[in-house]
């Protein structure tokens, strides 16, 4: 058993040196000349996403908790990425994976984790998480269960995780000191980290969260309440979750925006023509928001700098936010959110 764990170990860390560190991308907006944006391309991980890195962290946590061992099934309940990701990991420590997704998860996504050997179990409506955890029984498996262990598996403290890489690039900037940092929240594991760091450093950084439908993170956020359901799944693959996770602390986190998802991917289709670049619909969601603040700052005659991610690639979702037909069939009208963020871009102000 031993032997196993130092080699597992051994093989995420070597796997990890052979990867390089994401790239921070200046976003040129010319009609805000005292806000420098910057988004942190998380889409050139080996797997593709941000889920990458929690991945790792993942099974690092359950190697070193001696939860995994030679052989044994690894199990998750995933929207998509996560699944991906983990797919990778445990195909590099030859492990068995299954996952319980969502049955409207994207085919490129399915068709990417089954690369990667893992085995698709899709499910209907939001019950994810029991689906998984009998799926674990009956294969003598361990239970990844990200939405748990998500904000405790990373070290928030440091070693090289997302908060302390984007804070280190950002060094040599005209505002080396983010006034924002703004992500979206799938487990809250990132958002979580970057809080902590920001707080653990001492610095005046400010954290946003945005939030898509049919999640309950933005109301949990300002009433408090645990219990609080949705009988709905997000349409944006990878963040807001129809219950209060585990792993969503809203004590580090300083405001919260909730984002329509016609918004997020107009967004995404104006960002296209900006970077020449494809990006999903979280990172849509993160870059209305960042509107929205930009806007707030310009109002206030406030300068600086904000941080956002690019979650994902665009590429993933082909059949599904870049395909008018599908979001026609949703009763997604993208066009009057479309005008208004190509306007932002030429007068710096976001106009709802």
């Amino acid at each position: 058993m031993q032997n196993w764990t130092h080699s597992a170990v051994e093989a995420i860390e070597s796997d990890f040196h052979r990867s390089a560190d994401t790239h921070l991308i200046k976003l040129a907006l010319d009609a805000c000349p005292n806000i420098d944006v910057y988004l942190k391309d998380e889409s050139i991980h080996p797997t593709g996403s941000l889920k990458h890195r929690l991945a790792r962290s993942l099974f690092l946590y359950a190697i070193c908790n001696g939860w995994l061992s030679e052989g044994k099934p690894v199990i998750e309940a995933s929207s998509g990425s996560t699944a991906i990701s983990e797919a990778y990991f445990a195909r590099l420590l030859q492990l068995p994976f299954h996952t319980v997704i969502p049955a409207g998860t994207s085919k490129q996504k399915i068709h990417q984790i089954e690369f990667l050997g893992g085995t698709c179990h899709l499910c209907e409506g939001t019950d994810i998480y029991d689906a998984a955890t009998e799926l674990a029984r009956e294969l003598d498996g361990h239970f990844m269960d990200q939405f748990t262990y998500a904000e405790r598996a990373t070290d928030w403290r440091g070693n090289n995780n997302i908060a302390e890489s984007l804070f280190r690039q950002m060094e040599h900037e005209r505002f080396p000191i983010p006034s924002w940092v703004v992500t979206s929240a799938g487990t809250g594991g990132t958002s979580a980290t970057i809080g902590r760091f920001i707080r653990y450093r001492k610095l005046d950084t400010k954290l946003c969260v945005a939030d898509p439908e049919n999640s309950v993170f933005y109301d949990f956020f300002h009433t408090g309440d645990r219990t609080l359901r949705s009988k709905l799944p997000s349409r944006v693959e990878g963040i807001g979750r129809p219950r209060v996770e585990a792993s969503f602390v809203p004590t580090v986190i300083d405001a919260m925006q909730q984002v329509p998802d016609a918004a997020a991917f107009a967004a995404i289709r104006v960002l296209e023509k900006m970077i020449d670049r494809k990006c999903g619909g979280s990172t849509g969601t993160n870059l209305w928001a960042v509107a929205r603040i930009i806007s707030q700052m310009q109002s206030s005659g406030e300068s600086g700098s904000i941080v956002t991610l690019i979650c994902d690639s665009g590429d993933r979702y082909l059949d599904t936010y870049y395909n008018d037909d599908w979001l026609a069939s949703k009763q997604i009208d993208i066009v009057p959110y479309q005008a208004q963020f190509e306007d932002f871009v030429g007068t710096g102000m976001l106009a709802e």
